[in-house]
């Protein structure tokens, strides 16, 4: 499978470390693309939720194909999120053409995009971190639940189905949340005079015009989605902006060249479950 050049790729919400995280696909993804850029735009690795005995081959080789990435001399930009929040007192850290950041202005064909996770929106993580943290479980939970249902359906021929895009599609409250963090980046985007805001966080691809409440002027909100249910990423291109959608039935090949990184002894991956429970250790 020849891959796709893109000029910038953006992908936030992974969640590795979880049960929910759809590694595998987002591997085969990752393989399928040259990109020019790469923005990790929050909650790639879900250190609040990390556990020792949970990570999974598939992870390690999503670590090991962004350092790939690295190795090859494109700008990696692992922007920091709620779920990944141990990493900001690392802020600034540069290796390479790698750098962790809080967020990033980028110039993108002489237009500014503002681009952070998002979760400086959300009052829970504000005021109630404990719950934000107590949802995130049981979100996690919902999820796990979710795959073996999905499995039993696929397996009697029917689709599948998402529980949590119907708890939130029934519940108003979920979509004025929604509603309300994408006015929120709009107006301070319009505020600042960018002509993009890029988030993530509220796992909900988009890209649309927003006038600001002041009806001051708009900006282009793009938000990447996730890689635990809707399985999406932002790509920038020939001066277009786009959401990709990972379908199954385009990945029937799997771009499974002989590459180093991948098969690297994974044993290797123990350093790296150390290095997360010593982060989550002292957040504590």
């Amino acid at each position: 499978m020849a891959k796709r050049e893109v000029d910038i790729v953006i992908i936030s919400d992974v969640h590795l470390g979880t049960y929910g995280c759809h590694a595998k696909e987002l591997l085969k993804y990752l393989k399928s693309i040259k990109p020019k850029m790469l923005i990790l735009n929050g909650d790639i690795i879900d250190i609040w939720q990390f556990s020792k005995s949970y990570w999974p081959e598939a992870h390690m080789k999503v670590v090991r194909r962004i350092l790939k990435f690295v190795t090859e001399g494109i700008p990696v930009y692992y922007l920091t999120g709620n779920h990944d929040e141990m990493l900001r007192k690392f802020t600034d850290f540069n290796l390479g053409t790698f750098q962790l950041l809080d967020k990033i202005v980028l110039n993108i064909d002489g237009k500014k995009a503002w681009i952070f996770h998002g979760d400086v929106f959300d009052v829970t993580m504000q005021h109630s971190k404990w719950l934000a943290k107590l949802g995130a479980v049981g979100y996690d939970t919902l999820i796990l639940i979710n795959s073996f249902t999905n499995w039993l359906l696929t397996a009697l021929g029917r689709e599948k189905m998402s529980f949590s895009q119907k708890i939130k599609a029934k519940f108003k409250d979920a979509v004025k949340f929604i509603n309300q963090f994408e006015q929120t980046a709009a107006d301070l985007a319009v505020e600042k005079a960018y002509t993009y805001v890029i988030c993530g966080h509220i796992h909900h691809a988009e890209i649309r015009e927003i006038q600001s409440t002041e009806q001051t002027g708009s900006v282009l909100y793009l938000n990447s989605g996730d890689w635990v249910e809707s399985l999406t990423s932002l790509e920038y291109h020939n001066k277009e902006w786009k959401v990709f959608q990972y379908q199954a039935n385009d990945f029937k090949q799997d771009n499974d060249e002989d590459d180093v990184s991948d098969a690297e002894d994974l044993d290797a991956k123990l350093d790296v479950r150390s290095l997360l429970e010593r982060f989550k250790q002292e957040a504590h």
